[in-house]
């Protein structure tokens, strides 16, 4: 590289520290030579440099949101095994894979004996709405009750529920494995209050809605939760048999 070339670089990694610009920074030099090798003109480099630069900060914004959402684990829709989950649509699952969800708040429900695959499908929808530039937390109801209570004592519950409505799909894990008092039931339900045809509310729960009264005593609050999750919302039945046990089968180590 001449001392042209050098100073040139120099002026360019500065600059695009200046601007914030990590991907021409790491790449220009790869960029350029790849343009004189194809001979591109100077509007093709330009133009190639700031794609890398846009895609590279799409990829960057993914991963953030990802990380941001807080899954137990990775799971994507496109390793869920359909075929060992016969009581689920697929069409179902790929209109909602599509996100338009998202954009009229509709509620997702799914339903059914746990190992049947509602875990997977609820981080597997988060990490398409991530994917997609969308805000996503992955909670369970005792971590969001625990939580809730936490920042009522703390004198801070407007502002925890202030950040939660900023969230575009908020997952709600395990409804049904803890029963809720009296106290968090009402926090649960101002949450979904608080979102209600505006963002959208994913809840995975092990019970039908007829035994949700096991869990809120409240039979009025039952109801009013219960009128909350499901209107305009897409309800999946996962059944009763264990879709680990199934794939654990299918699949052994």
């Amino acid at each position: 590289m001449t001392t042209t070339n050098t100073a040139a670089a120099a002026a360019i990694e500065a600059a695009a520290r200046e601007l914030r610009l990590p991907g021409i920074r790491e790449h220009h030099t790869r960029l350029a030579d790849q343009a004189k090798r194809s001979k591109a003109t100077y509007l093709g480099f330009l133009a190639d440099t700031l794609t890398l630069e846009v895609d590279d900060r799409a990829e960057r914004r993914r991963s953030r949101r990802i990380t941001e959402a807080k899954f137990p684990r990775p799971k994507r829709l496109a390793d869920f095994d359909l075929d060992a989950a016969p009581s689920i649509n697929p069409a179902t699952i790929a209109t909602l894979a599509a996100g338009n969800y998202l954009d009229t708040g509709d509620p997702v429900v799914m339903l059914g004996d746990s190992g049947t695959g509602k875990t997977h499908l609820l981080i597997g929808l988060g990490m398409a709405a991530c994917e997609q530039g969308r805000r996503v937390r992955y909670t369970t109801c005792a971590q969001l009750t625990n939580e809730l209570n936490e920042a009522a004592d703390e004198r801070r519950l407007a502002r925890l529920i202030a950040k939660y409505s900023r969230i575009e799909l908020l997952i709600i894990d395990e409804l049904g494995y803890v029963q809720l008092d009296t106290r968090g039931a009402e926090l649960f339900f101002q949450v979904l209050t608080d979102r209600d045809e505006k963002s959208s509310i994913a809840v995975g729960s092990n019970l039908p809605f007829s035994e949700w009264g096991q869990i809120i005593a409240d039979p009025r609050l039952v109801a009013a939760v219960i009128d909350r999750l499901t209107f305009n919302a897409h309800i999946i039945e996962t059944g009763t048999d264990s879709y680990r046990l199934k794939t654990s089968r299918t699949n052994p180590r």
